[in-house]
């Protein structure tokens, strides 16, 4: 892995102290931290090892991809599909605008920043290989933090109809890595019979 520069550092220290505010505290890899925070770090750990050469602007994407994302809560949008794509949407948009004033505080410059946005927003997401490593990620961390949650929220069948609509959103390279993901005998039952 390649040593960090302390701009870089200072990035992800601003990105990770927002981020530590989260209300909500889980326990992921046997490590008690905020939502937010963990997935930021997961997400940056998982497009690191689906990009290895991963540049400033690809590890902050994935970092900050859910930058403060509990301040907008799902049940201030409507019901049903129309809303959730409307709240993931307008959280994608917040998050990229949230981050500028972090990267510019930590020293980036005006177009790293906006690589850095588009990458959260994941525009051009069907052309961009590096905006498909920052969905990866993002789904990854999905599977990790949260499967087990809804497990216990969703009747079986919903539960596999969401693991497949996340998997469809995943390149190959991703859905090799979930193979890795470190589950609990259950969970690992219902993604391997989701993506069989």
């Amino acid at each position: 892995m390649r040593s960090l520069s302390e701009q870089l550092r200072a990035a992800q220290e601003a990105i990770d102290k927002a981020n530590a505010l989260d209300p909500t505290v889980i326990v992921v890899r046997g490590v008690s931290s905020t939502l937010a925070l963990a997935q930021g770090r997961l997400a940056a750990e998982w497009a690191h090892r689906l990009a290895p050469r991963a540049d400033d602007a690809l590890l902050l994407a994935a970092r900050a991809h859910h930058l403060r994302r509990w301040e907008v809560q799902r049940t201030s949008y409507p019901e049903g599909k129309a809303g959730y794509l409307r709240w993931r949407k307008d959280q994608k948009s917040r998050h990229a605008h949230d981050v500028a004033a972090l990267l510019g505080e930590s020293g980036y410059d005006d177009g790293t920043i906006a690589r850095v946005q588009a990458l959260i927003r994941r525009d051009n997401l069907q052309s961009d290989t590096e905006a498909q490593v920052v969905e990866d990620a993002a789904c990854l961390v999905f599977i990790e933090t949260q499967l087990a949650t809804m497990a216990t929220r969703l009747d079986r069948d919903h539960l596999l109809q969401v693991i497949r609509k996340t998997a469809g959103k995943m390149s190959v390279a991703g859905l090799a890595l979930a193979a890795e993901l470190p589950l609990a005998d259950v969970e690992r039952a219902l993604l391997d019979e989701a993506l069989a």
